[in-house]
């Protein structure tokens, strides 16, 4: 049974009682307030939906992740990721990232980041929970992604390419940074493989959540969120 959300609480049922079919729906209804997407995170609850029907929140079974250590890097990823072109940045365009996932899910599938949920994501980003990593060519924005921050773990939402191979530098380049920092989980919700040939493994949902409960035992290091470039022999 699908739970309707009541407006005035935050509250969602536990994430067990979801739907096996379709896998993992949760609840219906509420709203995209900073408040109720924190706390959603927090209990490994996410919104999925599109445009124009109702807010639904998911947290299937299994859940696919990513370990920062164990990111899938091919040889000829490896040497693309070593020219000297590429640059990486945390939260300097936050909301051009989105945009532009945007724009690559709607080439491809359509989209499910509606002006909505960009809207409500750049409101978690203006309150420091939402974050995202910009990787450059020769200094023009080439790919990136974007998610949420839950303590040592972080949720990610969605990523795009201008340039071949630029999400998956993004990816890597954040994973090793993140694991160097103290970051302990990459959550990325339902897999695909492409995500798996990255590396991403399927965790029952109650590993998952366990895991997810460990991350938030500690924050990252204040100055790991702030918005600058990195250096990929230094930094990184």
């Amino acid at each position: 049974m699908i739970v309707q959300l009541d407006p005035t609480s935050i509250s969602f049922p536990p994430a067990a009682t979801a739907l096996h079919e379709p896998n993992g729906l949760l609840a219906v209804g509420g709203d995209l307030s900073p408040a109720r997407l924190i706390h959603a995170y927090q209990q490994g609850i996410f919104p999925w939906f599109s445009e124009n029907d109702p807010i639904l929140w998911w947290s299937p079974n299994p859940r696919a992740v990513f370990f920062p250590d164990q990111i899938h890097t091919s040889r000829s990823l490896a040497k693309t990721n070593r020219k000297p072109n590429w640059q990486m940045s945390i939260n300097c365009n936050f909301a051009e990232v989105v945009r532009a996932c945007a724009d690559e899910r709607a080439d491809k599938e359509g989209t499910w980041i509606t002006e909505e949920m960009i809207e409500a994501y750049c409101k978690l980003h203006q309150s420091g929970h939402a974050h995202s990593v910009e990787i450059w060519f020769d200094n023009e924005l080439a790919g990136g992604l974007y998610g949420i921050s839950v303590g040592r773990a972080f949720c990610g939402e969605s990523m795009f390419h201008y340039k071949t191979d630029a999400s998956k530098i993004a990816l890597l380049r954040f994973a090793q940074y993140f694991k160097k920092h103290g970051g302990q989980l990459i959550d990325c919700q339902v897999g695909n493989p492409h995500l798996f040939s990255l590396g991403a493994v399927n965790l029952h949902r109650e590993r998952f959540l366990m895991k997810l409960n460990i991350a938030q035992q500690k924050e990252m290091p204040d100055i790991f969120w702030q918005a600058r470039e990195l250096s990929h022999s230094g930094e990184l």
